[in-house]
């Protein structure tokens, strides 16, 4: 059985170009599936796999206490296995082709107000060194820019061109897409690679645009996170305050300022305007707050 993951593993990451993180998520999800199949059912090859096994494998999975957002990106993962395998001949019929996902609460994204945000921005001093100056350019461009985490962290000197006021980021499925630069985040940018080439004063380094302050190299997730949620904490109170927050901040405060949604789709690099459509919900969920607020018969 292991044979065929392997071969799935390898169509994912070389012929989708599928990101690493997603390839590794997909093989833990189909090596725990096998295993529940082999010790629960009895069964030793996929062709011997039917709907019934997919459906308890699930309920198990919801019985264990799971999550149904839990739940879902592991069937979506055996789901996309029986495909390849019925579009190679190596099964006769998709055993998971029925299985119903479990129903997910909608959840609306966190962000904070745009207000805050502009007070981050234009009141907040940060501190006039190399660290002061990267941590302030990287807070405006995940929320200039509105691009993931991974991205910024990705980011190369080639991808930065300052002259066109373009970054150029490699998003999900190794897809590029160019992000306008507004002229408050070029300035940071300018300020802040001259302190990285006075931070560096002749050293070898990444090729990086982001440097950790201590080892010169491409700064990792969990600094970067560290740097956004003390940021953060000078402007609000709420429990999340992580990189992905400011992303959905500037998809909130751009749908308010009337952008279209494919315009916003196009920014966050989302595959489909599903993605994007959460985000009218939390400017709906806005206005009802003003409507309460403000209205005389609410």
């Amino acid at each position: 059985m292991d044979a065929w993951v392997e071969d799935f593993i390898a169509y994912l990451r070389y012929e989708r170009n599928y990101s690493e993180c997603t390839v590794i998520s997909y093989s833990g999800s189909l090596k725990a599936f096998e295993l529940y199949v082999k010790s629960s059912c009895g069964i030793q090859s996929w062709a011997a796999v039917a709907s019934d096994n997919v459906r308890s494998w699930v309920a198990d999975l919801l019985e264990a206490g799971l999550r149904p957002s839990g739940v879902c990106p592991k069937l979506s993962a055996v789901k996309a296995f029986f495909r390849f395998l019925l579009r190679r001949g190596l099964v006769d019929v998709d055993p998971a082709y029925n299985v119903i996902s479990p129903k997910k609460s909608k959840a609306l994204p966190y962000f904070v107000r745009e207000k805050a945000l502009n007070r981050l921005l234009d009141d907040v001093v940060f501190p006039d060194t190399y660290e002061g100056k990267r941590d302030r350019t990287m807070v405006n461009m995940l929320y200039s820019t509105g691009m993931r985490a991974t991205e910024l962290i990705n980011l190369n000197l080639a991808d930065v061109d300052l002259h066109n006021a373009v970054v150029s980021v490699i998003g999900k499925r190794n897809k590029q897409r160019l992000i306008p630069m507004v002229p408050e985040l070029v300035h940071d940018m300018e300020a802040y690679l001259v302190a990285r080439d006075e931070f560096l004063a002749g050293k070898t380094a990444a090729d990086a645009v982001f440097l950790g302050a201590g080892s010169g190299q491409r700064i990792s997730y969990s600094k970067l996170r560290v740097v956004v949620r003390d940021a953060l904490s000078n402007v609000t109170m709420q429990s999340k305050r992580s990189p992905h927050v400011l992303r959905h901040s500037i998809a909130t405060s751009m749908l308010n300022h009337s952008a279209d949604l494919q315009s916003v789709k196009e920014l966050l690099g989302h595959a489909s305007l599903k993605t994007t459509a959460i985000y009218t919900h939390t400017t709906f969920e806005e206005l009802k707050k003003l409507y309460d607020q403000a209205h005389p018969r609410a």
